[in-house]
């Protein structure tokens, strides 16, 4: 009898029911799986994020613009209207990289220098060029000057607040935000701001650094 009892109980083992709970093992493979297939999907953007954020040029050297920390977003009130009287929030702009300069409509002569840079900067990027975009955000209601709208149609023109634009747009204890030329990723971050005056071989330069670092916008 014992030895039949034996068996019977070996015969029970062997068929366990097939709800019975996987092994810990197992388990925790499916697990690693999981987490696997996640970073293999958000890589290429962590990657491009980490590169230009955080890893600084060969041989010592930064970038020409100052990167702003803590990033700021476009504020989701801020609004800006066409020539055509529609309003709609500058948020709605983002996916491109948006080279961006403030000044009062009747545009004076820093103002001109400030389009024509980023223009070339846009230009000289080949055929990259599209993946960036030039916004001329203009602080009063007055017309355009013929001159200068017809010298660069693929500006955007638009009226903004000047008020909310100073509180997004960081400047220095000497400047003012209509002095800088700033730039915003296609996620929608403000990432950095120029120098007054600047140089746009070297804004160039930083331009294609980015777009060759990331695979957004």
């Amino acid at each position: 009898m014992s030895t039949q009892s034996s068996d019977t109980t070996q015969v029970s083992r062997n068929t366990a029911p097939s709800g019975t709970p996987p092994k810990k093992g197992s388990w925790r493979s499916g697990r690693w799986m999981l987490l696997l297939i996640a970073l293999i999907c958000g890589a290429p953007i962590a990657i491009s994020y980490f590169t230009y954020y955080v890893i600084k040029p060969k041989g010592g050297s930064t970038s020409y613009g100052t990167l702003i920390e803590p990033q700021r977003t476009i504020p989701p009130a801020l609004m800006v209207t066409g020539d055509d009287g529609r309003e709609v929030p500058l948020d709605s702009l983002r996916g491109r990289w948006l080279m961006i300069s403030v000044d009062g409509s009747t545009c004076d002569e820093a103002c001109v220098h400030k389009l024509y840079f980023m223009r070339q900067v846009r230009a000289t990027q080949g055929a990259e060029r599209e993946r960036v975009a030039t916004i001329w955000l203009r602080t009063d209601d007055a017309n355009v000057p013929g001159v200068v709208r017809s010298a660069y149609p693929d500006t955007r023109m638009l009226r903004a607040d000047p008020a909310a634009l100073a509180a997004w747009l960081p400047a220095t204890d000497t400047t003012k935000d209509s002095d800088h030329i700033y730039l915003v990723d296609p996620n929608g971050n403000l990432m950095m701001r120029f120098p007054a005056h600047p140089d746009p071989s070297k804004i160039k330069q930083d331009v294609t650094k980015l777009l060759k670092w990331s695979s957004i916008g």
